[in-house]
């Protein structure tokens, strides 16, 4: 008898933990195609019905209990409009246990680009890349920034009431301020806070706070993709972060421009190896809008300088229509028209809604191979493509192999995990860094 209640009550730990395990990874929001079904199956037990039926384009739905795929019941969708649709996940029809969004998007062609890109990215504000410091005219050690609530990774955007917009305004601001306390209005995360510091006057008669900041960066990828009819782009496949802070970088506006392509550093196990531009004497392209952990986006002004061919557009793929198998990517490894390559895709995540890694590759293509070894800093952003049609972008290189890395689809923007034993495969360059003390130490 004890040893059946043992028996019963690991059993029944065993279902909690399965319920706690499926709720916690089940995403709260997806973004499908028209057509496209929904990767959401269900446990027994649990009931999915639609909460919002204000949207007249999609048919309401609801599943039964048991193991079945939700995406049996949303067939009716794919005859439907565009639309969002919540879900509601109960257990036995009676206790609501989770939310889920569905965004339904029209079908959407792109032409795949290719071509290697600059970047120049400005920041909302100024960043907080670092501390140190500062040596008084008296000869003393000062932090002016102890006992503040003020860090790395913060951005700056106001002082005394005047919009900080690049380095520029926060030294004159800091010394206009005649050694007075400084009230500094700061983002952290999605949050605006505010606090106090008091400069410290430096032999060179400046006033100082002893932080680093920056208001630009810059850097060189691949353009992924033009939509012809809103005159958008996307690069990279995944964001740019700050390299101190290791942070995405908020944006005002950027410029994506022109790039000449100087050398390629072989990958090697253990090094990703990279492509190295310039940016110099460059032209611009078009306008950056968004940084985001799926990639850069903007709008294009001039396509002559990417060579756009209109008469390539193609459908991007639904991801359960995926294969395992042959592809191709597209990238420019000399600075002229982008070269198709083989690669395998060995490996796709259906259900990964977290993060840009929706997909493993492998780069198969001797060409590249010889050129390259395989996937290096400066390819993130490539597009790659099955069938006919445009399946999404190279986003990260597994550095101790760098024949293989990550895509993503480049339609889901939900945050992103830590790296781990990955690397961007963009390298980027650090511009316009400012340090008010003198020496970094």
């Amino acid at each position: 008898m004890k040893t059946i209640r043992k028996i019963g009550i690991i059993v029944l730990l065993l279902m909690l933990y399965a319920y706690v395990c499926y709720f916690t990874f089940l995403p709260s929001n997806y973004i499908l195609f028209q057509g496209e079904n929904l990767p959401l199956s269900t446990i027994w037990g649990i009931s999915v019905e639609q909460v919002d039926t204000t949207n007249p384009n999609l048919t309401s739905f609801s599943s039964s209990y048991g193991a079945q795929t939700v995406s049996k019941v949303l067939n009716g969708l794919e005859a439907q409009n565009s639309g969002t649709v919540t879900l509601n996940l109960a257990l036995f029809g009676k206790v609501p246990v989770k939310e889920v969004t569905v965004n339904v998007i029209p079908k959407t062609s792109v032409i795949p680009l290719g071509n290697s890109i600059g970047l120049k990215l400005y920041t909302s504000g100024v960043l907080v890349v670092g501390m140190s410091e500062i040596q008084g005219e008296d000869n003393k050690r000062y932090k002016p920034y102890e006992g503040i609530d003020i860090k790395e990774g913060d951005r700056i955007i106001n002082i005394n009431g005047e919009a900080v917009t690049c380095t520029a305004d926060l030294i004159e601001d800091v010394n206009a301020s005649q050694g007075n306390d400084l009230h500094i209005t700061y983002v952290r995360d999605e949050d605006t806070m505010q606090t106090t510091m008091k400069p410290v006057k430096t032999g060179e008669k400046e006033y100082k706070l002893g932080l680093w900041v920056r208001d630009a960066a810059a850097g060189v990828g691949t353009a992924t993709f033009y939509e012809p009819s809103t005159k958008s782009f996307g690069a990279l496949g995944h964001g740019i972060l700050d390299i101190d802070t290791e942070e995405l970088i908020t944006i005002a506006n950027g410029e994506l421009v022109t790039t000449n392509i100087l050398s390629i550093q072989k990958g090697e196990k253990g090094s990703p190896g990279e492509i190295r531009g310039s940016i110099e004497n460059s032209k611009v392209i078009g306008e950056i809008s968004k940084n985001t952990n799926f990639g850069i986006f903007g709008q294009i002004q001039n396509t002559n300088y990417l060579g756009v061919d209109t008469s390539k557009a193609m459908e991007v793929m639904e991801r359960e229509k995926i294969e395992i198998g042959k592809a191709t990517i597209l990238c420019s490894l000399d600075g002229k028209a982008p070269k198709e390559y083989e690669i395998e895709i060995q490996k796709k995540y259906v259900n990964n809604n977290q993060n840009n890694k929706s997909m493993v590759i492998r780069v198969v293509d001797p060409e590249l191979l010889e050129q390259t070894g395989g996937i290096i800093q400066g390819m993130s952003g490539s597009p790659i493509l099955q069938n006919g049609k445009f399946v999404g972008a190279i986003t990260h290189v597994l550095v101790n192999d760098p024949t293989t890395g990550y895509r993503c689809i480049c339609r889901y923007d939900v945050k992103t995990n830590k790296r781990s034993k990955l690397k961007n495969t963009h390298m980027l360059q650090k511009t316009c860094e400012y340090f008010f003390y003198g020496k970094r130490e």
